[in-house]
């Protein structure tokens, strides 16, 4: 089956297909009108580098790219940092009621991100929002705007999706550790090691694989934010929240300059892959230096 050629082709045919029509032509189609001025109506203009000359003079375009950053740089720690905590509880704990916890940790994630961000709009409230509230009850005059202040708004909009999807990496990583043969963890407990020990030293290195998987999920997804923000902040106070994404969308349906959208597109899918990219040579190289 292997050797026969036109098999192989008959099989993966449908697939790049699909793939070509879905993903690698509207990709080409983004970073060609990116050379044109165009407003998505009238005919373009080609214009060479200009968009990205301009891009890359633009103050929006830096303060994008550092938001993507943050939110990525959140998401790799924080989300996939509780993922693996609730995953150590679950594993390492006689817990009754496991599979109810499963479903609690995973619910957030089948709920809408609208319901989500009006849930997160009114807990950040300001006047009446249970963050607040929680400060006064503990006697301290904490009381924050969280989505009104310039250096807050991004980081109480990250931890909406943080909230939102450490249960999908959670799934994730308990899904891996669970794979993991039995034999192991009991072999390491009857040689006395420790639950740390044995997360550490045997649970962690068996999941490499697991986790290359949620970092390139949390970096990609970080970068690529833009339904949190838009709904909770529009991108505000200012620019404060905006990253590459909201910026394209800005540019193409706000001010109608599809030309200028299409260049940051092109460079938030450069800077993907070369996230990708970094999260697999990183993992590479501790692969590298186990053997």
């Amino acid at each position: 089956m292997l050797g026969n050629k036109k098999a192989i082709l008959i099989f993966t045919m449908p697939t790049l297909i699909v793939f070509t029509v879905f993903v690698f032509y509207p990709v080409f189609q983004t970073f060609y009108r990116s050379f044109f001025e165009w407003d998505g109506i009238t005919d373009a203009v080609f214009t060479g580098l200009n968009n990205y000359k301009e891009l890359f003079q633009d103050d929006l375009f830096y303060e994008s790219l550092r938001n993507g950053m943050i939110f990525a740089g959140i998401l790799l720690t924080v989300q996939v940092g509780l993922a693996t905590l609730l995953t150590f509880a679950l594993m390492n704990h006689k817990i009754r009621g496991k599979r109810f916890f499963r479903t609690a940790f995973f619910i957030p994630v089948v709920l809408s991100v609208t319901v989500v961000c009006q849930l997160w709009a009114a807990i950040y409230n300001p006047e009446f929002g249970l963050i607040n509230h929680v400060f006064e009850l503990l006697g301290m005059s904490y009381r924050q705007n969280w989505l009104s202040d310039m250096k807050l708004a991004i980081i109480a909009v990250t931890f909406v999706n943080v909230w939102q999807y450490t249960g999908y990496q959670f799934a994730i990583i308990y899904a891996g550790a669970k794979s993991i043969p039995e034999d192991y963890l009991e072999a390491a407990r009857i040689d006395g090691a420790s639950n740390w020990k044995i997360n550490t030293r045997i649970i962690l290195p068996l999941l490499k694989d697991t986790y290359r998987m949620c970092f390139i999920f949390a970096a990609t997804g970080g970068l690529n934010a833009f339904a949190h923000m838009n709904l909770l902040t529009k991108g505000g106070p200012g620019t404060s929240t905006y990253t590459l994404t909201y910026m394209t969308f800005r540019s193409a349906f706000t001010v109608s300059e599809f030309g200028y959208g299409c260049t940051s597109a092109v460079i938030l899918v450069l800077q993907c892959l070369i996230a990708t990219i970094l999260v697999n040579k990183i993992f590479s190289l501790k692969e590298s230096a186990t053997y």
